[in-house]
């Protein structure tokens, strides 16, 4: 399907890596093989927990490329996150916990 094609493409996982399976790929490779499961199947609900660990920083600027195309797309994001100045800028609203309790919640960076 030219779907899953541009996906791999898009993740840079086309070419030799392809046709392996996915338990033989690295740790950023296969986040960045979720990712690209992401792109083809469209979720309305994304549930994001680190998806910048584990990639290089192309890696992570593909991610935020993505989190921000979805949104535009009307899809809801939820990211939890320990690098909070990457995901800031993405966010519409940020919840902050600390001991699994909402400590603050606030307007994000973007829009």
């Amino acid at each position: 399907d030219s779907r899953i094609s541009w996906a791999l493409e898009r993740m840079e996982l086309d070419n030799k890596l392809q046709n392996q399976q996915v338990r033989s790929l690295s740790v950023g490779q296969k986040r960045r093989a979720s990712l690209a499961v992401f792109i083809v199947r469209r979720p309305d609900l994304w549930l994001m927990d680190e998806p910048h660990a584990g990639l290089d920083q192309e890696g992570r600027q593909a991610v935020d490329d993505l989190i921000e195309e979805s949104v535009r797309a009307g899809a809801t994001v939820i990211v939890a996150s320990h690098d909070l100045e990457r995901v800031l800028n993405l966010a519409t609203r940020v919840v902050t916990l600390s001991g699994g309790a909402v400590v603050g919640v606030d307007q994000g960076g973007n829009k």
